[in-house]
């Protein structure tokens, strides 16, 4: 009851989380219980993993100051600009190129708002459509590894965060090729604009151009699938090839600016470890009432099928993704879930993708979306004008997402094959 009050409140969900609990021991009447709330406010916080969260944030941060986003968008517009829509199709290539440095949702579509917005009304698009294309393309952040979200449940759940970033490689490739095909039709249907062709000297000197920018998604990637480095260690190589970027290749990064750039880190990862630390008290206060086992007992009254379970978790996942930010509703589900996946014979990795893309396009379902209001407020599109336009984009992560829900392989394949 207190939790849904305070929701209602709009009280912020970290404190959502340690406040129902403090109100569950004392209307227990055993209140020695108050002991275990610092125990497990620290037990939350004390994972080697989480560490990878700040410094994948400041490479991010890094890469923003250090000039990294114009010359993505100049390295995809001089390869693919040409097609009819090319400039839609620039926008989510180099959101996908983006993902892999930044891993955050709405700090993608707050960033290309404000830079490919603009250019792609100057080249006569409609701000409506751009925004929506931005707003959809900034999905793909949280899919393509490095991502907040693949760290947060392999934390929660035990799971590998290295195999969960493998794991994101595939599902993101195909997000960025839905979103390419919408594009398509509606670019025949309203006869997009194409950029003119670059010459060949023009791609190379792009290419050139980029590879410093391109350097830090590589480590990340490449060595956290080969296994020379954990995420967390991944994370710190590329944020300091990131410093060196900013300052020796490129010269955009300024001493000056890294105070601000280490505030920016700090202050986000604090709102997220106080998010974790309440969500871990709420937790173990979900598994002292042995909800997790009554939900299991539940489920399996309903049906054995693992179809039916995994349709079933996708419908409530869609639609608690509506209400809730998707790290909190992450770290409260993951818990109960976890005791089912071996009842239905669910790989943790596979559902981990399931419940993240899920979680993820809650960011752009109202009522609320923060990933519509972060586009909204930047580009002055009303949000009902977004939601209109979202529908197309919105059905192709659906489709994805069914698709890696019942063909696990798509999911699997890559981080059994690199063991």
């Amino acid at each position: 009851m207190a939790f849904a009050v305070l929701l209602l409140l709009g009280v912020p969900i970290a404190y959502v989380l340690g406040i129902t609990t403090v109100v569950y021991i004392f209307a227990t009447g055993n209140l020695t219980l108050l002991v275990t709330v610092p125990q497990r406010l620290y037990s939350g916080m004390e994972n080697y993993g989480l560490l990878a969260i700040p410094l994948f944030m400041l490479a991010g941060e890094l890469m923003n100051f250090g000039g990294i986003t114009k010359r993505l968008v100049d390295f995809a517009k001089k390869f693919i600009g040409h097609f009819r829509g090319g400039l839609a199709y620039v926008n989510v290539a180099a959101n996908m190129m983006l993902a892999a440095i930044i891993g955050s949702a709405t700090a993608q579509i707050a960033m290309m708002s404000r830079t490919m917005v603009p250019e792609m009304e100057k080249s006569g698009y409609s701000k409506s459509f751009s925004t929506t294309t931005t707003a959809a393309a900034g999905l793909l952040g949280p899919i393509i590894p490095p991502s907040m979200l693949f760290i947060i449940y392999g934390v929660s759940s035990g799971a590998s965060i290295a195999d969960m970033f493998k794991a994101g490689v595939i599902p993101g490739i195909l997000l960025g090729l839905g979103f390419m095909i919408i594009i398509a039709f509606i670019g025949f249907k309203e006869s997009f604009p194409k950029e003119k062709r670059a010459s060949a000297g023009e791609m190379f000197r792009s290419f050139l151009g980029v590879l410093p920018a391109l350097a830090v998604p590589l480590i990340i990637i490449v060595g956290i699938l080969s296994g020379a480095f954990t995420a967390t260690e991944s994370a710190a190589i590329a944020s300091f090839v990131a410093l060196l970027v900013g300052l020796f290749f490129y010269r955009e990064l300024k001493l000056s600016q890294i105070p601000k750039i280490l505030i920016n880190t700090v202050s986000t990862t604090a709102v997220i470890t106080i998010l974790i630390a309440m969500a871990n008290i709420f937790g173990w206060m979900l598994a002292f009432e042995r909800i997790p086992q009554q939900i299991a007992q539940w489920m399996v009254s309903i049906s054995d099928s693992t179809i039916v379970f995994l349709l079933l978790v996708n419908i409530f996942l869609l639609i608690l993704g509506m209400f809730m930010d998707g790290i909190a509703a992450l770290i409260i589900l993951v818990p109960i879930f976890m005791p089912l996946l071996p009842l239905y014979n669910v790989d943790p990795i596979h559902f981990g993708i399931i419940i993240c893309i899920n979680l993820t396009i809650g960011i752009l379902t109202p009522p609320v979306g923060s990933g519509l209001f972060i586009a909204s407020s930047i580009t002055r599109v009303p949000i009902g004008e977004l939601v209109r336009s979202l529908w197309p984009f919105l059905i192709a992560s659906v489709v994805v997402l069914l698709m890696l829900t019942y063909i696990p392989s798509l999911t699997l394949w890559l981080p059994y094959a690199t063991k």
